[in-house]
């Protein structure tokens, strides 16, 4: 499970002034990635392409935190093929 040291260390952040908002943000990627899975829970251990998805995300999140944007956003393909070989695809 990704950590909030981790996704510290992934987001160059020092202080512990934004604790809670990277939290919210690994718990709502960690969400979006078992969403995109199809998964009710992650996998132990959790394999390390889907914790770069995660960090990758958080990522996505921290550096994009306003609702507006000056350029139009598009799907990340790396977060995908980092995350496809472990989706359940359903019948």
């Amino acid at each position: 499970m990704t950590t909030l040291q981790q996704a510290k260390d992934h987001l160059r952040v020092d202080g512990d002034d934004e604790d809670e908002l990277i939290q919210r943000m690994i718990d709502a990627a960690t969400t979006a990635a078992l969403d995109y899975l199809n998964l009710e829970a992650m996998p132990d251990p959790v394999p390390a392409p889907i914790d770069a998805a995660i960090l990758l995300q958080v990522g996505d999140l921290y550096a994009n935190r306003e609702r507006q944007a000056d350029s139009q956003y598009f799907a990340n393909e790396t977060y995908e093929r980092l995350l496809a070989p472990y989706r359940v695809m359903g019948v």
